[in-house]
């Protein structure tokens, strides 16, 4: 399972959009319940609105979500990449992750105190890019020596490298990341020998004031995160509100919405950072259903409907046969299976099909 790691200076409100992350989705979740595998990870539900219809077509009561892992990772401070603070440790665990939330602080508080005196969202990006760009440097510094000898001694694979390190130092010495710097395929291969933090997909999170957040849209900070993601890095920036989602978290779904609503707020700002983090990692999904159960499972961008299929088994990859498929906008128009294949909207797909998002597959195979 692919993991998200949720980063921030301290004080940022991280640890409660944790919180929130991984309580809220429980009720969502009756038959995949939260589990904490360690105390600072959780399997987290993707909300998705396509499987309730699902369901109510298949004549099921049986939900199984899709997950991914979000992991709380210690705050950072100025210095961490000379061992301040938690240091090592804080860069090791960006290192295990597949993708980066930046919890960014967009709300003013006499009780928190900010640990730089004044509350600058921009600046604080500043920080913790700083830090990671400076670990990376070190780690480039490292390969360096490693190519630099390969490459003495002929070897190609270390003369490629060697070209890559150079490119990337000049850009990450010019403080900017290293997913920011176009690679070919080819080099792209040998950058991700490096393992650099600054190369991990990322993604924001504007961390608002419970009061400010129906109208976050016109705040001058959430629209400098929101500038900054888009010409810095080339992503989005989600607003939350970490101190509502950990008092919605405690309330029963209904309840929930109710409260958002009073707040003139459409939906739980969780759920749109789950998604988002979701598609961040290359993540789709397709459906299950059935009279058992309707189920929702996760592939690749990408996948062929045999790479798709080796999710639920691997038998199914091995020994597939054909796809029979159906988009969910169809299926749900049609109003069942039966009148979906009527309509001829329910299509028999072979080992080249490339899955959709949305896909609802009953496969074939016979091992």
């Amino acid at each position: 399972m692919l993991r998200a790691g949720i980063v921030g200076l301290p004080n940022v409100g991280k640890s409660t959009l944790f919180n929130a992350l991984t309580r809220t989705r429980k009720a969502e979740a009756a038959n995949y319940p939260f589990c904490t595998i360690d105390p600072n990870v959780g399997v987290v539900v993707v909300p998705d609105a396509r499987l309730k219809p699902l369901a109510e077509i298949s004549k099921t009561s049986r939900i199984v979500p899709t997950t991914i892992e979000f992991v709380d990772i210690a705050g950072l401070v100025r210095g961490a990449s000379r061992g301040e603070g938690l240091g090592n440790k804080f860069l090791q665990h960006i290192r295990e992750v597949d993708a980066i939330v930046e919890v960014v602080r967009c709300f003013e508080s006499g009780d928190v105190v900010h640990v730089a005196g004044d509350l600058d969202p921009v600046a604080d990006i500043e920080t913790i890019k700083t830090e990671l760009v400076l670990a990376d440097l070190e780690t480039v510094a490292r390969s360096r020596e490693k190519a630099e000898k390969g490459a003495r001694g002929g070897d190609r694979e270390a003369k490629a490298l060697l070209d890559v390190v150079d490119r990337l130092e000049k850009h990450l010495d010019s403080g900017k990341r290293a997913l920011t710097l176009a690679l070919s395929s080819d080099e792209d291969q040998s950058a991700r020998r490096l393992f650099l933090l600054t190369s991990k997909p990322m993604i924001f999170a504007a961390n608002v004031a419970e009061d400010e957040l129906a109208r976050a849209d016109a705040l001058p900070r959430v629209a400098d995160v929101r500038h900054y993601a888009e010409t810095h890095v080339g992503t989005e920036a989600v607003v939350v509100s970490a101190a509502i989602e950990a008092e919605l978290a405690e309330l029963p779904e209904d309840e929930a919405a109710e409260y958002l609503a009073g707040l003139g707020v459409a939906g739980s700002g969780v759920g749109t950072l789950i998604r988002a983090v979701y598609h961040l990692l290359g993540l789709r999904t397709f459906f299950t259903a059935s009279e058992k159960e309707v189920r929702a499972w996760t592939f690749h961008q990408g996948d062929t409907a045999p790479e798709a299929a080796g999710t639920i088994h691997s038998d199914f990859e091995r020994g597939f046969i054909k796809a029979e498929t159906v988009a969910y906008e169809d299926l749900a128009a049609a109003g069942s299976m039966a009148g979906a294949r009527e309509r001829g909207l329910l299509r028999q797909e072979g080992k080249d099909y490339v899955v959709a998002d949305g896909d609802v597959i009953l496969f074939k195979f016979n091992v």
